[in-house]
């Protein structure tokens, strides 16, 4: 047939009855059998067998993909050779496939069929082929036979290499068990020949690829099972080869060589006598247990980590008890406290040493401290100098967000992967039996469905028990009796009452504005001149700047924050350098710090402008607190409503616990009961609302040292007289006016002297925690111990004539 006659009659329009194909694709040039006792499939044929053919013409239906419920654009044409009965008994019939059909528009026709009306596209190629066709027919026709010769199917090379039209050969390649329906589909929308077996060429390549790297990945698999099979053979015939000369020389044993090694080992380790004991069990055990079970990994673990523990090691004690002062001053400014109970720890170890009191009911002298204080005041970098002084070595266990019991006492055996807790590993890694172990964060443990750690931790803490201690991996008794626990937290509330009273409580409240340029000068600055890069002698900071570094650029306990405004400064310095812009050596002086990195942070309130101070306004009044970060100075601000509101009672803002609420009604109710004695206008409480507010409201604030406070701030407003700017107080307050006293003032006292505040009032009753603040701190602030509110009031508010009755509606 030309390609003309080819052309008129692909554009010749047929109606055909549709046999839809569920999920199946039928390409030009197949032969398939279906299965009649389907109905779509029987109607389909006996529709196509109702028309009458000229010349007697084969019926003729339609076949059409059906995916997903969804027909495609595209049909094969296929005429019914042969209606009949399957292999399987089953009505059938035989339907060879001709020619591709683009379907169009629904038509009618007999039968319950559906009737479509299509059109046959033309897939002619011209005559002769071009070259690139031909190459590639020959490039499909050799990866096919490649592909067939694998699977064993040589009478197909056959038939495929004797194809020589390229549709044909295009379409054969829908025999690909491989391909999916939806290249299937791909192939029979394509139209182009050409097109057509690129994309048969280019599918069948990836196949042979693929099958190429399973026949490798299969290849390798099967090679490594055979050397592992070959390797178990050959050791068990090793074994066996042993076993037969052990008995022939008479020795004992048999192939156990490995529990025989660890038999040697325990003997040969200096273990105390229960320890020995349990081994010895361990490796009995070993010795009956096959070389398949998993006990003999668990029990070979568990040697390993016994024979590791340094049982009987331990470090001398450096008794130079004036050696270890030194070291301590040397490594830390201030943090008394801690330093004396160090050295007295290291005396009363050195004359029980000297009486041979070292041991005394089975227990040592061991030590356990908390050492609680804000962050930055070096209780972690403490743990280091105190191992340092006393000639121990450290360990620091991490117990910061530890929720799992298991890891202090650790797991039981049975569990896969299970390892001993962290106590014994401290102990492992330390190598001796008396190291200083820092248990930092222990205010942050948490528990839940795994346990409670803190829970675990109170045998470990107790002097009483640690020598007995049994985590659940080793379950043999360890003595940490001669261990020094340094526990560090950071609130003392979010430590267990049970956990807290098996320690000896050191409180480290910040250090004063001295203490940090004298850290700063011998500590920070040095090391952050290495980490900067640059030599001693390069820069340098006078005092008055390392003293504005820490009173007005930062305000905390610790030396956190001044490390960082350090680094930033020497950075500074070393960037300008670089660029040209700063000659070395250099020494940076007060004034040159807001050149370098900006305006102060922290302004103290009696620096600013009176006009500016908070308290320049009648109703304001200046307490102090404690916080989680140490302590701070805390404002109180308060103010009558407008009659004509109608506003009345008692408003709190400022995110306030229950107890400062309570403290708030009592100050409010001491005022009205005692205000015609006090001189105060207390007729405006009754008809006015009174509001009292904490600034930073997003800071939660609880507790009853503010009582003077919120006392002093009312009887300011309702005077209109000012609280003195350099007066700041602490203090509980009883319905009656007495004072009562507080806890945390060493850390409030320190906050008072940071802010710049001159003036702190106090309970009479805290006058003895006096002596626990610096004597610089004393000296520059005037302390005056109360026990009345009354005596509060003649101090804290300023003098009648100062009043501000203009400011203040309700005493007008």
């Amino acid at each position: 047939m030309t390609a003309g006659s080819n052309a008129s009659k692909a554009s010749t329009p047929i109606d055909l009855p549709v046999l839809p194909l569920d999920d199946e694709v039928v390409l030009p040039g197949m032969v398939v059998p279906l299965d009649l006792s389907d109905a779509e499939v029987r109607a389909a044929v006996e529709a196509a067998q109702a028309v009458a053919r000229p010349g007697g013409g084969k019926p003729e239906v339609l076949l059409v993909p059906r995916i997903d419920g969804n027909y495609t654009g595209t049909g094969v044409l296929g005429t019914v050779e042969q209606v009949g009965r399957l292999s399987d008994g089953d009505p059938g019939a035989l339907i060879r496939a001709r020619d591709r059909v683009r379907i169009g528009a629904g038509t009618s026709g007999p039968g319950n069929a559906l009737w479509v009306e299509g059109t046959r596209i033309d897939v002619s190629l011209p005559d002769p082929l071009p070259g690139s066709a031909a190459e590639l027919a020959k490039e499909y026709k050799a990866l096919a036979t490649s592909w067939l010769k694998k699977r064993g199917a040589w009478q197909v090379v056959d038939r495929v290499q004797q194809i020589e039209d390229i549709s044909s050969l295009a379409d054969n390649s829908g025999y690909s068990p491989f391909l999916t329906t939806a290249q299937k589909v791909q192939l029979l929308e394509t139209a182009d020949a050409v097109a057509r077996l690129k994309l048969a060429i280019q599918w069948l390549g990836e196949h042979l690829a693929e099958q190429d790297v399973a026949e490798s990945i299969a290849k390798d698999v099967q090679e490594g099972v055979d050397k592992q099979q070959r390797e178990f053979l050959l050791r068990r015939q090793l074994d066996a080869v042993r076993k037969e000369l052990s008995e022939l020389n008479g020795e004992p044993g048999s192939g156990a060589d490995e529990s025989d090694d660890y038999r040697t080992r325990v003997d040969a380790a200096d273990l105390p006598e229960n320890v020995r004991e349990a081994a010895l069990k361990e490796v009995e055990k070993l010795e009956r247990a096959s070389d398949q079970s998993p006990e003999g990994s668990w029990i070979r673990t568990w040697l390993d980590t016994v024979l590791e523990l340094p049982w009987t090691e331990r470090t001398e004690d450096a008794y130079d008890i004036r050696g270890a002062q030194e070291i301590l001053d040397a490594e830390h400014a201030g943090l008394q406290d801690v330093k004396e109970r160090i050295t007295e720890y290291l005396a009363v170890r050195k004359r029980r040493a000297d009486r041979g009191l070292g041991v005394v009911g089975g227990r040592r002298g061991g030590a356990v401290l908390a050492l609680v204080g804000p962050p930055g005041v070096g209780k972690t970098s403490l743990g280091e100098s105190v191992a340092h002084a006393m000639g121990r070595k450290f360990v620091r266990v991490a117990l910061g967000g530890v929720r799992d019991e298991a890891e202090i006492r650790g797991h039981r055996r049975t569990y896969v992967g299970a390892l001993p807790g962290r106590i014994v590993r401290a102990i492992k890694e330390a190598g001796s039996m008396n190291p200083v172990v820092l248990l930092d964060e222990i205010d942050k443990v948490g528990s839940d469905f795994r346990g409670d750690p803190a829970a675990a931790l109170l045998e470990v803490l107790d002097p009483a028990q640690n020598h007995t201690f049994r985590d659940h991996y080793l379950e043999v008794e360890l003595d940490l009796s001669d261990v020094v626990f340094l526990a560090t937290a950071n609130v003392l509330e979010s430590i267990p009452e049970a956990l807290l009273d098996r320690m000896e409580l050191v409180t480290l409240d910040g250090y004063t504005e001295d203490e940090k340029v004298v850290i700063a000068r011998d500590h920070l600055l040095p090391r952050q001149l290495e980490r900067a890069g640059l030599e001693k002698d390069e820069v340098g900071l006078d005092e008055s700047a390392l003293r504005k570094l820490a009173g007005e650029y930062t305000r905390e306990a610790g030396v956190r924050n001044l490390e960082r405004a350090v680094a930033r400064l020497l950075r500074k310095v070393a960037a300008q350098h670089e660029l040209g812009d700063r000659d070395l050596p250099f020494t940076v002086s007060e004034q040159d710090l807001r050149g370098l990195i900006g305006r102060p942070h922290h302004v103290p309130e009696s620096a600013q402008d009176p006009a500016e101070r908070r308290t320049a306004v009648p109703g304001v009044a200046t307490g102090l607190a404690v916080t989680g970060a140490g302590g701070d100075v805390l404002f109180v601000e308060a103010s009558l409503a407008d009659p004509e509101t109608g506003a009345s009672g008692l408003t709190l803002t400022g995110q306030l616990g229950d107890v400062m609420k309570e403290s708030a009604q009592i100050a409010l109710s001491f005022l009205r009961s005692h205000g015609a004695e006090l001189e105060l206008p207390v007729a405006d409480l009754k008809d006015r609302g009174v509001h009292i507010h904490f600034p930073a409201g997003a800071v939660p604030k609880d507790g009853p040292s503010a009582g003077i406070t919120l006392t002093t701030a009312l009887a300011s407003l309702l005077s209109g007289r000012l609280v003195r700017t350099d007066v700041a107080m602490t203090g509980e307050v009883s319905l009656t006016g007495r004072v009562l006293p507080i806890g945390g003032l060493k850390q409030k006292l320190l906050a008072a002297h940071r802010a710049g505040i001159t003036t702190v009032v106090i309970p009479q009753r805290n006058e003895a925690d006096l002596d626990d603040v610096p004597a610089e701190v004393l000296d520059t602030l005037e302390v005056h111990p109360v026990t009345d509110v009354r005596q509060v009031l003649e101090i804290a508010l300023a003098p009648a004539a100062a009043r501000a009755q203009d400011r203040i509606p309700a005493a007008a």
